[in-house]
This record gives structure tokens, sequence and C-alpha cells, in this order.
């Protein structure tokens, strides 16, 4: 545990170091863990902001272990805690930027920095989740995003990404207060995507809303 956080909590201008040995951490994350199924848009826990990490324990770390393997068993690059049904907020990412580079990490208690309006340059690529599974809309979001927050041990840390990487970032964090990606569409793209949810099969298992 205490090589691990030495590794997360390396940083580079404030920022973590999220590049460096990516295959060995989150092998090792998911082999500790146990996949668990994704809950989709409807269950109540997706659509409300999720409690403060507050206790930096075993307890997360165990959950840190399984949200690791159930995104890899459901092929994502970023798992909001919701989305495997714990009120908390916490994200895991392995996720590719623009230039082919690899971040894998953990944020606790999320939080999106204000960029200045000359930095605010819109990226209206495809988007799509893990919790309205099959369904892909375009949506315009800043192509940089830093997020604060802690690591595992309760660290303070900071996150950089630019294009898809800031996508994810800036989309995890959402989760976390309680915001779908489809949220943020217009309702005719929004009505389109639950369609194509609706006539689609996800290739991972999911929680029924009762």
């Amino acid at each position: 545990m205490a090589s691990q956080q030495e590794t997360d909590q390396q940083v580079n201008d404030g920022f973590v170091v999220d590049t460096e040995d990516c295959e060995e951490r989150e092998l090792a994350y998911r082999e500790r863990g146990t996949s668990r199924p994704i809950t989709v848009v409807g269950n109540p826990v997706l659509h409300k902001e999720c409690k403060d990490v507050t206790e930096f324990d075993d307890k997360l770390a165990a959950l840190i272990d399984d949200m690791f393997a159930s995104q890899r068993t459901a092929e994502g690059v970023g798992l909001a805690a919701n989305q495997i049904g714990v009120d908390l907020k916490v994200f895991v990412y392995d996720c590719m930027d623009d230039e082919g580079v690899r971040h894998v990490g953990v944020v606790c208690n999320p939080v999106l920095e204000d960029l200045p309006a000359e930095r605010r340059v819109l990226d209206e690529s495809n988007e799509g989740c893990l919790s309205v599974p099959t369904a892909y809309a375009p949506l315009a979001r800043p192509d940089h995003a830093v997020v604060r927050g802690q690591d595992a041990g309760g660290n303070p840390i900071k996150v950089r990404g630019t294009g898809y990487f800031a996508r994810c970032l800036q989309h995890e964090t959402d989760h976390l207060y309680g915001y779908l990606y489809i949220d943020r569409l217009s309702k005719r793209d929004r009505k389109d995507a639950l369609r194509q949810m609706e006539e689609g099969t996800p290739r991972y298992e999911t929680v029924p809303n009762d």
C-alpha cells in the first residue's frame, strides 16, 4: 500500500505523475479487486451528489481495487463510485490523451478548476457512458481540465488533462455531483441517446432499475 501511494504522490509542477508504470499499477489494482455490475441511468445513486470521502482507510482501498476491476470488465476509461452503487466521491481512470499517452490514477473529492476564458477551447467530440450503455452523442466540453482532490491516502493532488483525457476528468467529476453526460444534452439529443440505449445490448453486467 505504501509503495503504491508513493507512486501516486509523485508530482511535477504540482501535478500528479500518472503516466509512469501504468500497466503495473492498473494490474495491481484490479488483481486485488472484484468486478461489480454497473448502475445505469434511472438508478437514484446516479442522480444526486455523492458523499465526501472522509475515511482514507483499507475499506476505501478495497473499493478502489473493485473500481479498477469493474472498469476493465466494462472496457471503460473512467469509473465513478456511484456507477457501482457506492455513494462516495471517488473516481478512477485509465485513459489515453490525444497524444496517445496513458494516464492511470484515482481522485477522491474532485473539484474542477474554472478555466480562464482564453483557455476555454471547446471540443465537440462524441461522448458515451458506461451508465448509458450503447449510446453516444456529441457534447461540447473544454479541451483542457484541471481537477483538484485527494489521493487514496488523503493527500492533496492535482490532475491535468487535455483532449480526450480532459473529457474523461470532467465526465467522472460530473458523475459524483449527480450529473450524467446526457443531462448536458439538448432534449432532442438526450431522447436520442436514451433510444440508443434502449435498442442496444450492453457488453457488461448492469444493475436493473426496479
